[in-house]
């Protein structure tokens, strides 16, 4: 091959080494350019203006992607960036079908519930406090106030079993704006708790469904509070018609909830014509009660407190939370897993590429230059397997969301599709623990090929 005989430089500690990589090794200060020997500098200068950098990354990047020559190490190269892909898509689509089931679950429980409820020490202190209602409503951050009744019963059908259930006695005018549920029962209407001759009352899907009840069905309600008699206390019993059917997709809430007036609970359970078990209120923003039920506790004097949602269903969210750190730590095994081919991978490419670690070290190349090499295509696998399982838990994140072509049953789950709901924080993480497992990988084998004695390697050549 011609040489350009006025091509004649000193070379640079840099270029002499990615001469080296090549097998190119011209003595003296000044050497006289080949076009195969411009082509190799123009290459490995092309990946950007740190020279010292893109050395480093051009050697990286050549030894994980050069198919000709390492076929094998290629493969495994592969193989490790797919490892890392599967564990990172896994998590997105595992920890999205989490964050869908909580958020379900949170908004089935804020549908049949008060974001907080207003209660008391003392039984007549709602009653000798008129105007706490509209105190409440004048605290920043609350939206809607409905006075309620919680007792207990038994309800029964002509012809079928008893069944005990929560009766919750509502404010007609007001439950609405509260309570979420009431505004889309399944059958039936709020209007028709109120009505001339026998009271209405509002029961779930699955209660009617056992005592084989529809809408105008008449039912006995049972309060076990009953009248004073010579034979002792005569429990309380009331008739009343379905006025409507509610589904939240809650077992629990469905089997085993009833909404009736408040007129009728307290006529039911026997109670003072102003009796009230507490105020329930909703807030502007779900994940801010506590700070508004902060507000509104120092607002109200005592024998008043105040509970939250998050409160009264805090062992709930706590397991869920629990299985959720628990799915991540058993999936991150898989991107562990993904970082073992990496070891395998660098370990590998240390051993086949002795000759020429050798060489650039004797060339000029430092020990922590050879080590960034392979820490960088630890890096490089990581960044890649990253990228590719992002793209495959996104995807099929998408999928799930807008086909639901996953479906579950609806007498065992609280939806009949499977929910999906993925977070920047989730991806953030996932990613983040992802290029951490990779890096901590290539720690051994870049210390190892940085150790390497030139002499040693190069002695029987």
């Amino acid at each position: 091959m011609p040489f350009c005989a006025d091509r004649q430089i000193v070379l640079p500690l840099q270029d002499k080494l990615l001469l080296g990589l090549f097998r190119i090794v011209l003595p003296g200060p000044a050497y006289t350019f080949s076009e195969k020997t411009e082509k190799i500098l123009e290459s490995g200068r092309a990946l950007g203006h740190n020279h010292q950098m893109s050395f480093e990354l051009f050697v990286a990047s050549r030894y994980l992607f050069a198919k000709r020559k390492q076929a094998f190490i290629y493969v495994i190269s592969v193989m490790a960036v797919l490892g890392v892909a599967l564990g990172v898509a896994a998590l997105v689509i595992v920890l999205g079908v989490y964050n869908g089931m909580t958020t379900d679950m949170r908004d089935k429980i804020l549908g049949a519930n008060a974001h907080g409820v207003v209660l008391s020490y003392q039984q007549r202190a709602f009653a000798d406090n008129p105007d706490l209602e509209q105190r409440i409503r004048g605290v920043v951050g609350i939206t809607g106030t409905t006075p309620f009744i919680y007792s207990e019963g038994m309800i029964s059908a002509p012809g079928n079993n008893a069944k005990g259930i929560v009766v919750r006695g509502i404010d007609t005018a007001s439950a609405a704006s509260v309570i979420s549920m009431l505004r889309t029962l399944k059958e039936g209407s709020l209007e028709n708790l109120v009505s001339e001759g026998t009271s209405g009352i509002i029961v779930g899907a699955e209660l009617a469904k056992r005592l084989r009840l529809e809408l105008g069905s008449r039912v006995n309600l049972l309060s076990p509070s009953g009248q004073k008699s010579a034979a002792g206390y005569t429990p309380q019993i009331q008739a009343f018609h379905v006025a409507g059917i509610f589904k939240t997709g809650m077992f629990e809430y469905d089997t085993s909830l009833a909404f009736v007036t408040l007129a009728a609970a307290r006529q039911v359970m026997g109670l003072p014509p102003d009796f009230l078990s507490g105020i329930e209120f909703t807030v502007n923003d779900v994940f801010a009660v506590d700070e508004i039920a902060s507000r509104l506790t120092q607002s109200l004097e005592a024998p008043f407190y105040v509970r939250t949602w998050t409160e009264m269903n805090a062992n709930l969210f706590a397991a869920l939370k629990l299985e959720k750190i628990g799915m991540f730590i058993l999936l991150a095994m898989v991107v562990l897993i993904g970082s073992f081919s990496i070891v395998a991978t660098l370990v590998m490419l240390v051993m086949e590429k002795t000759k020429d670690i050798a060489i650039m070290m004797s060339m000029g190349a430092t020990p922590s230059m050879i080590r960034k090499i392979f820490m960088l295509q630890g890096t490089i696998i990581g960044f890649f397997g990253t990228l590719i399982g992002y793209g495959l838990g996104l995807g099929v994140g998408y999928l799930l969301k807008r086909y639901q072509f996953i479906k579950l049953p609806e007498n065992v789950y609280t939806l009949d599709h499977l929910p999906i709901i993925i977070t920047l924080q989730d991806v953030l993480i996932i990613g983040a623990s992802a290029m951490l497992l990779c890096f901590l990988a290539t720690l051994y084998p870049s210390r190892q090929a940085a150790r390497l004695v030139p002499t040693e390697a190069l002695r029987y050549e």
